[in-house]
């Protein structure tokens, strides 16, 4: 053997026989952009990847060190934790699965931070999730950044590579898995009363998170303070065991929340199902508790033509006229507005909105005498005295939508297509309708089918007016899942042209993790906009933004 190779053997003798924390191990880290909510125990913030090579001997972590540099204010946090999950690398409701347990945490909080514990790391792969609890009064509009630095196995530091300076956003956990022994909160409404106050309204599914029918009431939390804090859940809507069925064949979903801006009166939409339609659309007779049938309002005959509660879904409307404190006795307008041989008009789950000129109006949608899905707005002139339903905006299946009126008094429906099912490509897009009418004429917008991208999902478009340096103004505010296939990428889009574009540069993503993916604005106050979410982190978050971060 010559001297060079001789070199080569002894170098890679020697280089082999170094400890293992030393050259056997890889360290680097991933941060999501998701949000952290205050009520939550645990929010994800990174990921923590060690690689120990094949053949190599276990090796002992003994601690990780911490950045919280880019925090806005470390008073938010309470506390920090690491949490180890073997060589699952997926997040998996850390704390609340076997597989994964506490390493250690940290509430004395500075620029750096270590948390110390040991944990013996064997070849192959390991994960560790950090976690932040907030404090109860964590500013909405903080963002919190804490990045990995280094960790000291077998008694020897290393770096942990894969730092950023991506900020997350702190929020509330509003309505959260089995919360007040609901199984699942969701499809959001969001508004603002007269006095100021945050009304979310939303599904209550009380024994599972599937659609009507079900035990399902319109749940309302109230919020004084812009969403920081929210009194405790309301029923508005609840049929309780109406024509002698049980609750659960008595559902009410699909909430509207409207406010008349002029006189204050707040509206609540939600559309009743009252027993079972079966496949052939006939009502199924003699249902009691034990009853295992299920149809939905729009899954085959599941409503059908007619306005008895035996034939089609109902529309049901509540009012209050004390800033959402206390709910009337729900109206049934079926008769009022729907066509009969509608198979179904309902409301369109969200927001409505007050015209200039002091109409009301609900987004609302259906099935025609066909079973063909259709959108369409319902309105009133009258203060909610008397309602009218308009023609459909658009000749293609469309349901959920909202609408906003635009600069010169024309009315925009913003709706969900069905086609993009199937349409991943550059058609891929919102469907947009103009009115000028109240409904009874449409003209599709220019930026229809093309300039919104979704998953098929519901979404959210509201106008902001505001002012600046004394001049009012008003911008178009959309949110929605931005993705053509999944519901991931919950994002806030604005326009300065009454949605002709929308700028990509000044969209803002809130969780980028997948989740239902349904969301309502609201225009808090003139600086601020509110949104309420369905969330990968819970089932239904809040977060404000503040309005200078949307503007040119």
């Amino acid at each position: 053997m010559n001297t060079g190779i001789r070199k080569i053997v002894l170098y890679c003798f020697i280089v082999c026989m170094l400890p293992v924390a030393v050259c056997a191990q890889q360290i680097t880290q991933q941060r999501y952009n998701v949000p952290v909510l205050k009520l939550k125990k645990d929010n994800p913030v990174a990921r923590i990847h060690i690689h120990i090579d094949a053949g190599g001997k276990p090796v002992l972590l003994s601690q990780m060190t911490f950045s919280t540099t880019g925090t806005t204010d470390l008073k938010d946090i309470k506390q920090l934790r690491l949490y180890y999950a073997g060589a699952d690398s997926g997040y998996r409701n850390l704390g609340s699965v076997d597989k994964i347990h506490l390493t250690g945490s940290a509430d004395e909080l500075g620029p750096k931070l270590t948390i110390k514990g040991d944990q013996s790391l064997s070849p192959g792969d390991h994960y560790f999730w950090l976690s932040v609890e907030l404090n109860d009064g964590a500013s909405l509009v903080h963002v919190i950044t804490i990045n990995a630095v280094s960790a000291v196995l077998n008694g020897k530091p290393s770096k942990i590579a894969g730092q950023s300076k991506m900020q997350q956003r702190t929020g509330v956990a509003l309505r959260q898995h089995n919360q007040d022994s609901v199984h699942t909160c969701r499809i959001p409404g969001l508004a603002t009363a007269k006095d100021g106050s945050l009304l979310a309204v939303y599904d209550a599914r009380r024994e599972n998170g599937r659609d009507l029918q079900g035990n399902i009431d319109i749940g309302v939390n109230r919020s004084t303070d812009g969403g920081n804090n929210w009194l405790p859940m309301q029923i508005a809507i609840d049929m309780k065991t109406w024509g002698g069925l049980p609750e659960k064949f008595n559902g009410v979903s699909d909430a509207n929340i409207l406010v008349d801006k002029n006189t204050g009166t707040i509206f609540i939409a939600g559309l009743w199902m009252h027993g079972v339609l079966n496949e052939q659309g006939r009502w199924i007779e003699g249902l009691n508790e034990e009853s295992k049938d299920w149809n939905h309002q729009w899954k085959g005959r599941g409503s059908q033509a007619g306005y008895d509660v035996k034939q089609t879904a109902q529309f049901m409307i509540v009012k209050s006229e004390d800033n959402g404190k206390t709910w009337s006795q729900p109206v049934n307008i079926t008769r009022q507005c729907k066509k009969e041989e509608w198979w179904l008009w309902a409301p369109a789950p969200g927001a409505g909105i007050t015209l200039r000129d002091g109409t009301i109006v609900f987004p609302t949608q259906g099935r025609d005498k066909t079973g063909k899905a259709f959108s369409n707005i319902t309105y009133s002139k009258d203060g909610g005295n008397t309602w009218h339903t308009s023609n459909r905006a658009f000749n293609e299946s469309t349901t959920e939508n909202m609408a906003v009126e635009l600069s010169g008094g024309a009315i925009m429906l913003n709706m969900r297509y069905n086609k993009n099912k199937t349409d991943t490509g550059d058609t891929n897009g919102r469907v947009i309708a103009i009115t000028r009418n109240l409904g009874e004429d449409w003209t599709e917008h220019p930026a229809s089918r093309g300039a919104l991208q979704e998953p098929v999902c519901m979404a959210s478009i509201i106008r902001h007016d505001y002012s600046l340096n004394k001049q009012k103004k008003s911008i178009l505010l959309f949110s929605n899942p931005d993705s053509k296939t999944l519901r991931h990428h919950m994002t806030i889009k604005v326009s300065y042209d009454d949605g002709l574009t929308w700028p990509v540069n000044k969209k803002i993503l809130l969780d980028e993790w997948k989740s239902r993916g349904y969301s309502c604005l609201t225009s808090i106050d003139n600086d601020t906009i509110g949104i309420l979410y369905e969330s990968s982190q819970c089932d239904l978050a809040f977060q404000q933004i503040k309005l200078k971060e949307l503007l040119p």
